[in-house]
């Protein structure tokens, strides 16, 4: 056994003394822990030794919250329906530093002054813990000290201030409970803030402690998945040089400063920072400092920013007050008289009732509440009702612990339940702005329970930047249709490029294609379906040109009629005789190219849409070159060369000839055409909103057929050029070269015009290209030998054309 002697804890009497504020005998005990000071700078020891609390810096708030545990216990003690003719007492120690906490927690873990840690437990079970409950302690470090050794015993740990989430591990703290905020719960408030204006770019400053090494771990692991990036972090301590932290916060260009650390080492913070004169920053206060009375009041303290902060609601205790001045004057008087060890004294004799009610209300509520919840515990295990306990029932702690698991009570219109980790069920956040009057202005809330919600009334909170909310960013946003291309470890820091032409902005950092029937220009966030446009057989252009071939077609017909009936004529004999049939047969089904322009193109509509014109008008054209040959022949070279004009005459040469050329015109399409045909083709190159439907040619396929016709019409210029000077009458070889020029120009002009244009009424101008070559040969050809036929019937006679033939003899002989 280990007996709490006055040698085991380094003083020279026992360390509880019963005229005092610390301690109230009564039926059960409650322990206590409250940090009343609190050492500021570790020191060295040369022996092992309690340390004396009273020595270090006074935490008024602390004893605030102290006093709140006494109040609570002497108004349970007064009440007739909650633990009936049970009285409660208390033991409480001032916690100032957690490594040297041990004799006070002995204490309380010690029966009639011994502590048997290996015991039998069933031989212990006549005899438990001075304490049936701990109140406490306030800091997770503290509370990571003391509560393991209170597990032993069962004793439950209800703290109201310790929010590490290590303590929601039930295989490690069995017992412990908390009434305060977790600091998860914390960390999702500051989350919400951040998110809510948009803060992107800060920094996270921490004490390292137990309380600041999780928090920073709730936070990084909270802000994973958004767009808040971590830009700055530093774990402060006792020797920390702020003027550093704040150039290197600078450095970062960060606006917005989680103080994420206990109430003294929050106050070192913003003192450094009114005395390094740092302005123009948002402070967002943990629970621990946001209700801080003293840095409201400091000077200079409005010109660090602005301060929001994340806070318990401050729920007024009545009777707390008339506690405080019915009670002190007494304690003064008692702490000159008495002579206090072990922790159990306090210098406050200068606190007045009206300084200790105006302090720092943080965590009052949840120290009551947890008072309460305890002797709510007692009074369940202890079997009351009707104005009496069972005082047969002998109560252990590890009953208290239970009941408390099940406790569900109202307490200030709060109510006041566990969860199965230990937490309080019905949690409820303040976000408060420190206004320029010195006050902590409530402008919203988060609660937890029964489901999570947020509000924050941000039009309430005076920005420092004139009104206007501040931004806390690495790189502004990109504009709309540009993605994010990340620069550095921080996702938050990027680069923005434009999406190009066909791809629309995904998500911040990918641009995507759009599918082959969508489209977007450069720096769109959609696609959009693409257009289709073809040339239907209703358009008007259209319309006009099929009529035109149709018109065409009866020309060619009222032509062939006129000719077959004055057949024996000069006219129509010059003009070529039967062969002039055959070109306009050719040039009939050569018009039949152009309705394949049209409607929505298909394989059959795209091969018709060329063969007929490039297999129909060669046949033409080599009619031409055979008739422009014969008359340059006739004229200037039978003469010289009789015996060519005889087999050209007995063996048919112009018909050889026209046969040969189309045979030769035919062969090279059918090749072409067989090798790679034209085919239906969406044009989607030159117009990115809309799909041209045409049809696709190989031009290597089609260039031989291109070329030989080609060739047949320079050959036809080439003779019709020859026999430009020949009679009148008989100088056809004029038309023909006139005709072929307008041909040419007409092609020319299509192919330019088809450089600078792909939409979809190129089409159309193909077709009327086409027929434009089919009426120049039936116009400028066939029209002026039937106004003769017609019209000038005494130049259709063979007399008339004997005598030009004399005349041109004439000319040529002299």
């Amino acid at each position: 056994p280990i007996r709490c002697s006055a040698k085991m804890i380094g003083f020279n009497k026992w360390c509880c003394d019963p005229a005092s504020e610390f301690y109230l005998e009564g039926d059960y005990l409650i322990g206590g822990f409250f940090d009343i000071h609190r050492v500021a700078v570790a020191f060295e020891k040369n022996r092992p030794e309690a340390i004396d609390c009273s020595r270090h810096a006074f935490i008024p708030s602390s004893y605030r919250r102290f006093q709140l545990m006494r109040f609570s216990v002497e108004q349970i003690n007064n009440s007739t329906n909650l633990l009936p003719n049970v009285h409660l007492g208390y033991e409480i120690f001032d916690q100032c530093l957690d490594a040297e906490s041990f004799p006070s927690i002995l204490n309380l873990m010690s029966a009639d002054g011994l502590v048997e840690p290996w015991a039998d437990p069933q031989r212990n079970l006549t005899k438990g813990p001075k304490a049936i409950a701990v109140v406490g302690p306030f800091t997770s470090t503290d509370t990571l000290t003391t509560a393991p050794l209170f597990v032993v015993d069962l004793v439950p740990v209800v703290s109201y201030g310790a929010g590490s989430s290590a303590f929601s591990d039930k295989s490690k703290f069995t017992s412990f409970l908390r009434m305060g905020h977790a600091n998860k719960g914390t960390i999702e408030v500051i989350a919400s803030i951040l998110q809510h204006f948009n803060w992107r770019w800060v920094a996270f400053l921490k004490r390292d402690d137990t309380y600041g090494i999780d928090g920073l771990e709730l936070f990084m692991k909270r802000i994973e998945k958004t767009n808040i990036c971590l830009a700055y972090t530093y774990s402060l301590n006792d020797n920390t040089n702020y003027s550093q932290i704040f150039k290197q916060i600078e450095a970062q260009k960060v606006k917005v400063i989680i103080v994420f650390v206990p109430k003294l080492t929050a106050e070192a913070i913003i003192e450094s920072a009114v005395h390094l004169n740092i302005t123009d920053k948002v402070w967002i206060a943990a629970d621990t400092w946001s209700l801080n009375k003293r840095l409201h009041k400091l000077k200079g303290i409005r010109h660090i920013g602005t301060v929001i902060g994340v806070s318990q609601p401050v729920i007024p205790i009545p009777g707390f007050s008339e506690f405080l001045y019915s009670t002190r004057g007494r304690v003064l008087h008692e702490y000159t008289k008495q002579n206090l060890f072990c922790n159990q004294v306090c210098n406050c004799s200068g606190l007045s009732p009206e300084e200790v009610i105006s302090l720092d209300p943080s965590f009052s509520f949840y120290v009551y509440s947890a008072v309460y919840a305890i002797a709510h515990a007692l009074h369940n295990a202890l079997q009351c009702g009707a104005g009496k306990c069972d005082s047969n029932v002998t109560v252990y702690p590890h009953m208290i612990l239970a009941e408390l698991k099940k406790s569900k009570f109202k307490l200030l219109n709060q109510t006041v339940e566990f969860d199965e980790n230990g937490q309080p069920r019905y949690t409820s956040y303040r976000i408060v702005f420190w206004n320029s009057n010195g006050d902590a202005q409530e402008v919203g809330y988060y609660e937890v329970y029964p489901s999570s919600r947020f509000l924050l009334n941000s039009t309430e909170i005076q920005w420092h930047t004139e009104g206007e909310v501040p931004t806390s960013v690495c790189t502004q946003e990109c504009p709309v249709g540009y993605k994010k291309k990340q620069e550095g470890i921080h996702t938050c820091c990027f680069s923005c490029e434009i999406c190009q032409n066909g791809t629309f902005i995904n998500d911040p950092y990918t641009c995507v294609s759009c599918t082959d029937a969508e489209w977007s220009a450069e720096g769109s966030t959609s696609c959009s379906l693409q257009v289709v446009e073809f040339v239907p057989f209703t358009d008007t252009g259209a319309v006009v040109i099929m009529v035109a071939a149709l018109v065409l077609v009866g020309l060619n017909l009222a032509v062939s009629v006129l000719f077959a009936i004055n057949y024996n004529t000069p006219v129509v004999r010059s003009a070529g005789g039967p062969m002039c049939f055959l070109i306009l047969i050719c040039l009939t089904l050569s018009s039949l190219s152009v309705y394949f322009y049209f409607g929505q193109p298909t394989a059959a509509s795209c091969i018709l849409r060329f063969f007929p014109f490039l297999l129909f008008y060669t046949v033409c054209l080599a009619c031409f070159v055979v008739r422009s040959f014969q008359i340059v022949f006739i004229f200037k070279i039978a003469a010289k060369l009789p015996k060519l004009y005889s087999w050209w005459m007995k063996y048919h040469g112009q018909w050889l000839v026209i046969a040969v050329a189309s045979a030769i015109q035919a062969l090279l399409l059918i090749i072409g055409y067989s090798y790679d045909p034209p085919k239906p083709f969406n044009e989607t190159f030159w117009y990115q909103d809309k799909i041209v439907l045409d049809c696709k040619m190989n031009f290597m396929a089609k260039s031989s057929s291109v070329f030989f016709l080609s060739f047949l019409c320079c050959l036809c210029f080439i003779f019709s050029y020859m026999g430009k000077d020949l009679p009148k009458n008989y100088n056809e070889a004029k038309s023909i070269t006139f005709c072929l020029m307008l041909f040419i120009l007409t092609w020319i002009t299509f192919i330019t015009i088809h450089i600078l244009y792909r939409g979809k009424y190129i089409l159309t101008l193909n077709a009327l290209a086409v027929l434009s070559s089919l009426y120049s040969f039936l116009l400028w050809y066939f029209l002026p030998k039937c106004l003769i036929i017609i019209f000038q019937p005494q130049r259709n006679t063979q007399q008339y054309f004997q005598g030009l033939i004399q005349s041109y003899t004439k000319t040529i002989s002299q």
